[in-house]
Parts: C-alpha cells; structure tokens; sequence
C-alpha cells in the first residue's frame, strides 16, 4: 500500500469515527461501483449518507475538498445513484468530509460538507 493510500484509509478512518460519535451508523466502506468507490456509506434516521472522504496531511496542495472537481461530483453521483437503484434506497444523500492532519498528531481537523451534491 502506498504512502498515499495509507493517508487516504487513516482519513476514513477518523471520518468514520467522527460520523458514528455524531449519530451516525456505518454500513459500509471502500464499496466498488461501475463509477468508482464510495468511500463511507452510513444511515442516519432514514437517510443513507453516502461519504466521499478527502485528506491531506499539509495545506501546500490546498484544502482537501478543493480536490472535489465537478467531474468528481459526477462521478460521486453516479456511484451513488447505481447504488442506491441497486438497494432499492429512496432516501438518500452525498456528504464530504475533510479531513487535515497526520496520523501523529492528536486532533485532526475534520469539516463535515452535508447534501454536497
């Protein structure tokens, strides 16, 4: 596994975390669509959250959510919705989460976007 990924995993880790000390029950992760992977999927009340998880570990690439480009929106939505037909779900969102930090340090920064898409 590469540095990359290992960051990327450590990120969806602590997300994971925060979404269940907020309510939320994870269902799944890492699940493989035709689009691509959704990073999170959780359920909150009757909504299932579909989380796509974006870390960095230092500023100079900029924030995390500005690697969200519009091509990747579409293709979080296309995920989401493949999965959603395929499970039957009515009610269902796209959520991102920010995570900046290092698996070092203590506090990771995490910023929760809600309904992104």
């Amino acid at each position: 596994m590469s540095h990359n990924q290992k960051i990327g995993r450590w990120g969806e880790q602590i997300a994971a975390e925060h979404l269940e000390k907020q309510g939320y029950k994870l269902v799944d992760r890492n699940v493989r669509t035709p689009y691509g992977e959704i990073d999170l999927i959780l359920k909150r009340g009757e909504i299932v959250v579909f989380v796509e998880v974006k870390t960095r570990t230092s500023a100079g690439y900029g924030y995390p959510e500005e690697s969200i480009t519009p091509r990747k929106q579409q293709h979080m939505f296309d995920c989401a919705e493949h999965y959603a037909q395929e499970n039957a779900l009515e009610h269902w969102q796209i959520d991102a989460i920010a995570v900046e930090g290092k698996p070092s340090a203590k506090m990771p920064k995490i910023t929760h976007f809600e309904d992104v898409i």
